[in-house]
């Protein structure tokens, strides 16, 4: 039995938990506000609001409910766009009307609901940080600055908060519907009520994270699966460091990543990394372990950790064994990973003062999508000489992969506008691209060319750009 809070009250079903929520709330509630768009967490019109409070802290976040498992709304509370409508408009909805915001208005309730998930967050209240709110949902109609500027005037509806929290400011003030000030002690109060978790002891049940990519992949065959969820498995989540490694549990979130002190403390160039993967939903779903296991050639985080030489700990719940990450991928889509095994943890090395780390991406749109190619590097440099070097590249392989013919070549050298160039023609021995839709072999080839010129512009500004450019 998966139980729950929707909007303002509480549910219960006994539908197969690999139900998407979305069909849940239209066809199962008739809340027909949350709508189906592309069914791939791309365009946002079905955007949802999930509230947990299971850390003793109630959070609201906005999630995909096209992508999410009933499963993993088990003890939340998941707001649609009828759980926030009041009597008249609520602020939210009368800044899109006031601004103009909507035209053929099948993308407004994905709006409106990633609108109000911002209210109910703790993000400094600008301009900027309500229209980033917004970056998961697409609108054909409006052009967007109209969008904007509602999402200003959203901005300026919390901009009074002090010491409240967030469901208690919007409630006391009107932005939201009152019973948001309950809910805190209502999902208490269910979950002393639950057993726990969902439950699956079947060794060879489907594990799900946060559903991004398999419902994408599946989407009819999960609904039905016997499935293991692992978003909620408080043992494999987390962020710590230990002396001088950092620990993951796999079940970490994209979102959980961006908002840890010790990521902020090492990467901090790592917020900015985010903006060109995925969306705010989608980083509020998709679990690290989940990017790893999926094993896509263009995997973002996979090619970004690989580059740290991270090392995975895989457990069938009894045994564990420790395997480097760059050592998973046997060919395209193949693991070394039995099926009763799954990711436990991630462990790789904090930078120390002379290491140097970046990430670059090239898609086609610039933000929030798949890559055509993506390439990570980390480096150490003493006395102007490259000691040791990990490059990781995405798109130009049946599998990501670490390119060790220019780790090699580069490795001992001092740094030069010369170097680079040779490096990025030691790169194309190392990569096996094929055209497909995000662009032709030659293209992809001359890609990594330019994003290995790129980590050592952005890593190394005192290099003439110019010379590599023209290289």
């Amino acid at each position: 039995m998966i139980s729950f809070i929707l909007n303002n009250k509480e549910v219960s079903t006994t539908l197969p938990p690999g139900t998407t929520v979305l069909d849940f709330v239209r066809y199962h509630h008739y809340l027909t506000g949350t709508k189906i768009g592309c069914r791939e967490g791309d365009c946002g019109a079905c955007t949802v609001l999930v509230g947990d409070s299971s850390t003793g802290e109630l959070r609201y976040q906005t999630a995909t409910s096209c992508l999410m498992p009933l499963g993993n709304a088990h003890g939340k509370h998941i707001v649609t766009i009828e759980g926030i409508n009041m009597d008249d408009l609520n602020p939210i909805q009368q800044a899109m009307a006031d601004e103009s915001a909507t035209q053929c208005g099948f993308c407004t309730p994905g709006f409106v609901m990633s609108l109000a998930g911002f209210c109910l967050s703790n993000k400094t209240a600008t301009t900027q940080n309500a229209i980033a709110a917004i970056d998961g949902n697409i609108c054909r109609c409006t052009g967007y600055k109209s969008i904007e500027r509602a999402a200003a005037h959203v901005a300026e509806l919390v901009g009074s908060r002090t010491e409240e929290t967030p469901a208690q400011f919007v409630a006391d003030r009107g932005i939201l519907p009152s019973y948001f000030a309950t809910i805190q002690e209502r999902l208490q109060a269910l979950r002393l009520n639950l057993n726990g978790e969902l439950k699956n002891d079947n060794p060879l049940a489907q594990r799900v994270g946060g559903g991004t990519d398999v419902y994408v992949q599946k989407h009819d065959e999960i609904r039905e699966a016997s499935i293991q969820f692992l978003s909620d498995n408080i043992a494999l989540k987390g962020i710590r460091q230990d002396g001088n490694q950092c620990v993951i549990g796999a079940a970490t979130t994209v979102t959980d990543l961006v908002e840890s002190p010790v990521i902020q403390r090492y990467f901090p160039d790592f917020k900015a990394y985010t903006k060109l993967v995925s969306s705010t939903p989608i980083r509020n779903m998709a679990t690290i372990g989940g990017n790893f296991i999926n094993a896509s050639p263009i995997g973002d985080f996979t090619i970004f950790f690989l580059a740290l030489d991270a090392r995975l700990t895989l457990t069938d719940g009894v045994t564990t064994r420790e395997l480097p990450l760059r050592e998973l991928y046997l060919g395209y889509k193949t693991l070394d990973k039995r099926p009763d095994e799954y990711l436990e943890q991630i462990c790789f090395q904090l930078p120390g003062s002379s290491t140097r780390f970046n990430f670059e991406k090239v898609s086609k749109r610039t933000h929030l999508d798949i890559a055509s190619v993506n390439s990570a590097i980390q480096l150490t440099v003493d006395d102007d000489k490259i000691t040791s070097v990990n490059l990781s590249a995405g798109g130009i392989a049946p599998i990501p992969k670490r390119l060790t013919n220019t780790e090699a070549f580069l490795t001992g050298q001092p740094i030069t506008e010369a170097l680079i160039l040779e490096a990025t023609n030691v790169a194309q021995t190392d990569i096996a691209p094929i055209s497909d839709a995000r662009g032709t072999e030659t293209y992809k080839g001359l890609l990594l060319s330019q994003l290995i010129k790129a980590h050592f512009i952005k890593l190394f500004p005192e290099l003439k750009a110019e010379q590599l450019v023209v290289g």
